[in-house]
């Protein structure tokens, strides 16, 4: 019989969570310097950037430390409220954080990056369509998206 070993969870294959905490804390110093982004977070907390790294590692199959000390999906959607954050906005976001896991050299293998540029893609949009709103499109009790190899297990928000 052949023994298989377990699928890797995306926080797995990337290097695990000093991997991801690098990966934020050098990505938020070029959003700190880009003239489109700049005037947007300025203001973070200096913690934001750890906060954000948390939330992406529970997203992708790692400890549950945003959750346990931060929040929920709620209250990371909650963030973007009122701050009408344009395509220009999200594209630049997205860009910069790829440019930086380039940079890093974050694992460029097809599937994984894939995966990665999916759950960037879906969460940014999600931002966005939020931040130009007064009000939440989820309920408080929404579950935190779970994102994996091509099977992503996120709320539908219309």
């Amino acid at each position: 019989m052949i023994e298989t070993k377990p699928i890797p969870t995306l926080y797995e294959w990337i290097g695990g969570m000093a991997v991801i905490e690098s990966l934020f804390t050098s990505f938020y110093k070029k959003v700190l310097n880009d003239e489109l982004l700049e005037p947007i977070f300025k203001h973070m907390s200096t913690s934001h950037q750890i906060h954000v790294a948390h939330f992406i590692a529970e997203v992708f199959g790692g400890p549950k430390l945003y959750s346990q000390e931060d929040g929920s999906h709620f209250k990371m959607i909650q963030k973007h409220l009122g701050r009408h954050l344009t395509e220009k906005h999200r594209q630049r976001w997205a860009s910069l954080l790829v440019e930086t896991a380039d940079e890093l050299h974050i694992p460029a293998d097809p599937e994984f990056r894939s995966a990665f540029v999916a759950y960037i893609e879906w969460g940014t949009r999600i931002a966005v369509l939020n931040s130009h709103e007064t009000e939440l499109l989820m309920g408080l009790d929404e579950p935190m998206p779970t994102w994996g190899w091509g099977e992503p297990k996120g709320p539908y928000i219309p």
